[in-house]
């Protein structure tokens, strides 16, 4: 063929090949797919921010089933780094709007730098936006791509494991587990056999059945509809359920919440007048067999106050009462101090706080970092732990399982006292967070430790929430917050355990590793059949 007849065969294909449009498409889907990318992060960060409403005071709790089924849809057929991302800003909406109170506590009452409390207060949500950022990934990289195994298997699983991961690795946070907002719901029944994370295990999977429910085939759903009615159905049967059983009567108690207003407590202006407040307020509970003063009642430590102590103990032992107080105390050489709680009666017996809580009562920093913290009069020294083998307080005819503020939110630590305690006891003081949600998400912690261990709490604050919470979780009374009161009430010890004070939370993470396990190797299935079937499929016909 001649070189003209080759030219006029090609330039309509030239003239074909090359409309302005094609050079723009690519520009084009690149945008709508960032747009689409930035929407799923923001929904992510909304759905995120909505979940800690289901927590106390709010206790929205079908949001702790509606939102991570939220994220699960969000997350198909995302990749792996953008299934990361969404997972993180998840993370990160829940935590600012869960612990925002932060900033009070450092900035407002703590006295911090604003550019400190920023730093301080994103860090930690931050860090805690990277657990569901590793969720995203874990799910996105491993697991099937959709179906049973993915929503009703693989990412409750995932997401729980690293629920507990976060509860306990480097020293651990456990505030916002899912399980937490269910203390007032059918599945309460539950925590005395699967403990907070089997309540959170429940949830995930009723999130990833309603997923099932709305995208799956006829029989995921039917599945599905199994996995939502069996375990709530169980709760509201187990509900009139007790686990443990009395074992003497009832003892009288009387909580002091004295409400000193945090920016008083340590001035020496302020130290006899919150010393005479308390002495007033315990005279009026005299005859009462358990007084219980809140953490660090006193304005100093204890070994500075000893003919104060002294005179207290005398006073309320003629009168047939015992005292338990929380304050600071100091070694012998001086060189270490303990968050305590004091017991004094017939016997005098202490109880050292052991779970810390990082940058607030012990500081993981080098020297030179504490020398410029102190520079900048900056918070900077540590309490020492207490001690893991700690015995239970002998004091008013109980023995009392003792924490401190924050261990209360630590399930498997405390059951370290039983089942020699027959009652358990919570110091705090709440007024570091203000009039915030911290408070009231801190005390449905406590709510969930009595369901646990099926005995009753006592929970002494200084401005609030002050209460006795029953076996069952149920507050059996209460003082009204931000405000002094003597609230009356009392406890009845319990002996015997419950199934989840047995074996902790062993059961529940062995059965999401499984769980986890199986979703792994049915996703590596799967890839590997269909990278099989796309080699052996016949090639286009060319024709």
């Amino acid at each position: 063929m001649s070189s003209r007849r080759l030219a006029a065969v090609a330039a309509p294909a030239r003239q074909d090949a090359a409309p302005a449009p094609v050079a723009a498409g690519p520009s084009l889907l690149t945008a709508l797919s960032t747009h689409a990318v930035l929407a799923r992060r923001v929904l992510a960060f909304g759905v995120g921010a909505l979940l800690a409403c289901s927590f106390a005071p709010l206790q929205w709790w079908p949001l702790a089933i509606l939102c991570p089924a939220a994220l699960m849809w969000l997350l198909e057929d995302a990749s792996p780094r953008d299934a990361a991302w969404t997972g993180f800003w998840f993370g990160f909406g829940t935590f600012l709007a869960g612990t925002y109170w932060i900033y009070v506590s450092v900035h407002d009452l703590g006295k911090a730098p604003v550019w400190l409390t920023v730093a301080v207060m994103f860090g930690l949500i931050g860090i805690m936006a990277v657990y569901h950022g590793v969720i995203g990934y874990l799910v996105a990289r491993w697991l099937p791509r959709r179906g049973a195994w993915r929503w009703l298997v693989g990412m409750p699983a995932v997401w729980l494991l690293v629920e507990w991961w976060r509860g306990w690795f480097l020293s651990g946070f456990s505030w916002l587990s899912l399980g937490y907002s269910q203390t007032d719901t059918w599945l309460a029944p539950l925590a005395p056999i699967l403990g907070v994370y089997g309540i959170s295990l429940v949830l995930l999977l009723s999130a990833g059945a309603l997923v099932g429910l709305v995208r799956g085939t006829a029989r995921v759903r039917v599945a599905a509809a199994l996995i939502i009615v069996v375990p709530w159905g169980a709760g509201a049967l187990l509900g009139p359920v007790q686990w443990t059983h009395p074992s003497a009567p009832p003892v009288s108690v009387a909580i002091i919440q004295a409400n000193i207003p945090q920016e008083e407590k340590w001035q020496d202006a302020y130290e006899d007048q919150i010393l005479a407040r308390y002495r007033k307020m315990t005279e009026s509970a005299l005859g009462t067999k358990l007084i219980v003063w809140p953490e660090a009642a006193l304005p100093e430590p204890a070994n500075n106050l000893l003919p104060y102590l002294a005179l207290i103990d005398r006073e309320t032992q003629a009168r047939g009462s015992s005292l338990v107080l929380g304050t600071v105390r100091a070694s012998e050489d001086g060189q270490r101090y303990y968050d305590s709680i004091l017991a004094l009666g017939k016997q005098a017996s202490w109880y050292a706080k052991d779970h810390l809580v990082p940058f607030a009562e012990f500081f993981p920093v080098p020297h030179f970092v504490r020398t410029w913290l102190r520079l900048m009069s900056l918070p900077y020294d540590s309490f020492a732990r207490g001690g893991t083998n700690q015995s239970p307080l002998p004091v008013a005819g109980l023995q009392l399982g003792a924490t401190v503020c924050y261990e209360v939110g630590y399930g498997a630590y405390m059951l370290r006292m039983l089942p020699k305690a027959d009652a358990l006891v919570n110091v705090t003081n709440d007024a570091w967070f203000g009039h915030s949600t911290a408070r009231y998400e801190q005390f449905q912690m406590a709510r969930m430790r009595a369901l646990e261990e099926g005995r009753s709490m006592i929970v002494a604050t200084n401005d609030g929430i002050s209460a006795i919470i029953g076996p069952q979780g149920k507050v059996l009374a209460s003082a009204p917050p931000y405000e002094p009161y003597v609230l009356r009430s009392s406890v009845t010890p319990r002996a015997g355990l419950t199934p989840f004070a047995r074996v902790g939370n062993w059961l529940i993470i062995c059965l999401a590793a499984l769980g986890f396990a199986a979703a792994l190797a049915c996703g590596a299935l799967r890839r590997r059949a269909g990278t099989a079937s796309a080699t052996t499929l016949p090639p286009r016909s060319l024709t």
